[in-house]
């Protein structure tokens, strides 16, 4: 059964720092794009962060590009997600996704359950 674990939220202060994980079983990370999401209440789902396991390639969004920085663990099949300089704007419900596909810009199959950060100011 393929199933994404995300964990490593958690409450911090404004210019803190949280490492998030997201843990894959059933599948490996061949070819697959493995991207992280977050959501606010009364928002849509928004993609930040994207890595492709195939030439390793990343993408970030506006938002936390020069922030945050994705990476990923082949060995324990874990994708990180580093979380550096938080802003309050950046409380939200954190999802990581995976797809096997060459491409950040796809359809996600496979979602992890989502891990809360909230930054104070």
């Amino acid at each position: 059964e393929v199933q994404l674990q995300a964990s490593g939220g958690g409450l911090v202060q404004a210019g803190g720092s949280l490492r998030l994980s997201c843990a894959a079983t059933g599948f490996t990370f061949d070819d697959y794009a493995i991207g992280w999401f977050r959501q606010v209440p009364g928002k849509e789902r928004w993609g930040i962060s994207c890595i492709l396991s195939s030439d390793g390639s990343t993408w970030y969004a506006d938002s936390v590009k020069g922030r945050f920085t994705i990476s990923s663990d082949a060995a324990n099949n874990t994708v990180y997600l580093q979380m550096n300089s938080l802003k309050p704007e950046d409380t939200a419900v954190y999802f990581c996704a995976a797809q096997r596909s060459r491409s950040c810009t796809t359809m996600y199959k496979y979602w992890g359950q989502g891990t809360q950060v909230t930054v104070s100011s």
